[in-house]
């Protein structure tokens, strides 16, 4: 009897088991397909790319050790996951594959502590036509036309900042209804008109959203999320490009793309290159909350992610198709 007694309780000690380690990507998958992650969650949900790669291990586990309704609920979740991640490793959807050739640009800057010299190469070498910069400050300006940047792109909507607010447009083309407004998280975001010969005017914007770094930052990282300028079928299209503060795993950011966006690298299969991390050194993997935003009257060739020294971020370059004039 004793030996039977130990056996049930080995046998049940392992299906719990089993159960902690299936669970977790069961919860996780449930809150990404509903879009229900609040509180520390969301932080957490930059890493959910990680999490889909992972949560193969406790299915396989769960069938191997023949705890088949686990296993069933493991094999779901991961296969619910993954689903979520095939689009960004899946060239599609690029949109309108014909137009007027325009190469665009964003980085963050660290507050302006990114190699001058590097940003110019990168426009040299890919021939970028339109530049939006976060983290501008009055010192990277300076050392930013002293590398070259003005004499590539003379056309420019400004608003350094000492602090990381600074945000900046540049372009080799005239911009037109410049401007620059203030987000509730408090960073500035310039924009303007971009006219490229034979196309009719683009409307782009540098983004920058206030980071979910606590519970108390969540509501204004939603709001500014919220407030981002949607796509008007009725006017010119727009790009909205810059340091989100969000991945494709969160809701806000995925709510905003589906009033008219399209992301750039998910569209040519680059949507799980992090552009942010590693930190400090620090053993956190890299996380994808850089993006460039189309129009969906706008086609994507190419987009591409490069390293920028001096940052904690990473460029992309996309190579687009902008409707004719």
């Amino acid at each position: 009897m004793t030996i039977a007694r130990q056996t049930l309780g080995t046998h049940a000690a392992r299906t719990a088991g089993v159960w902690l380690l299936v669970l977790p990507g069961a919860v996780w998958a449930a809150v990404r397909a509903g879009g229900w992650e609040r509180g520390p969650l969301v932080q957490l949900f930059a890493f959910t790319p990680y999490v889909a790669a992972g949560a193969w291990g406790p299915a396989l586990a769960a069938a191997l050790s023949r705890r088949w309704l686990a296993a069933a609920v493991g094999l779901s979740s991961a296969a619910v996951l993954s689903m979520s991640m095939l689009p960004r490793m899946r060239a599609d959807r690029r949109g309108p594959l014909d137009g007027v050739d325009l190469s665009l640009m964003t980085a963050n800057l660290l507050k302006g502590a990114a190699e001058p010299a590097a940003v110019v190469e990168l426009i040299r070498r890919h021939d970028v036509a339109v530049l939006a910069l976060q983290e501008f400050t009055p010192a990277a300006q300076i050392a930013l036309k002293a590398a070259g940047l003005e004499m590539l792109m003379p056309y420019s909507s400004l608003a350094p900042a000492e602090d990381p607010s600074g945000s900046a447009l540049y372009s080799r083309f005239p911009i037109t209804e410049a401007g620059v407004r203030s987000n509730a998280g408090g960073f500035q975001q310039a924009y303007g008109t971009v006219q490229p010969p034979d196309a009719g005017p683009i409307r782009v914007e540098s983004a920058h959203t206030m980071a979910p770094f606590n519970i108390a930052a969540l509501p204004g990282w939603r709001a500014d999320l919220e407030i981002q300028p949607r796509p008007d079928p009725d006017g010119p299209p727009r790009i909205l490009v810059g340091d989100f503060n969000a991945t494709l795993d969160h809701q806000p950011l995925r709510a905003l793309i589906a009033h008219g966006y399209r992301d750039a690298a998910e569209t040519v299969g680059a949507g799980l290159i992090g552009t942010w991390g590693p930190y400090d050194g620090r053993l956190i993997p890299p996380v994808t909350i850089d993006h460039v935003l189309v129009d969906r009257r706008i086609g994507v060739r190419d987009a591409a992610v490069h390293n920028l020294p001096g940052s904690d971020h990473r460029a992309i370059v996309a190579a687009l198709f902008v409707p004719a004039a």
